[in-house]
């Protein structure tokens, strides 16, 4: 995977990675949950992954835009929740809006 930018807020992420051809999207998603939640633990922190997770591919001509939202979460989210963000996502890419997240913390999550 190649990192571009990564950036959250206290209950949500955003990260804008370039997948290989040989690594499936769950594949990669549950590297990062278990590796981030490892070096949390390693570092003293309380740290856990909710259960599910949203993806959108971007095209290399907005890739500049999308990787400028990240950056920018803070500025985003004093206009928008964590929720209304990820049903316009929905609806932007032509998936149900009324989808809700997954939210719960369970146990077993990584």
């Amino acid at each position: 995977m190649t990192p571009f930018d990564i950036n959250g807020m206290e209950d949500h992420s955003h990260l804008v990675v370039r997948l290989p051809p040989v690594i499936a999207l769950a594949e990669a998603v549950k590297v990062i949950k278990s590796n981030s939640s490892r070096w949390m633990g390693e570092h003293g922190r309380q740290f856990g992954w909710q259960g599910g997770y949203g993806a959108f591919s971007v095209s290399a001509s907005n890739l500049a835009a999308v990787r400028k939202y990240v950056r920018e979460q803070k500025i985003h989210h004093r206009k928008m929740t964590f929720e209304q963000e990820f049903r316009e996502l929905l609806r932007r890419h032509g998936d149900d809006p009324d989808f809700v997240p997954p939210r719960k913390r369970g146990s077993g999550d990584s």
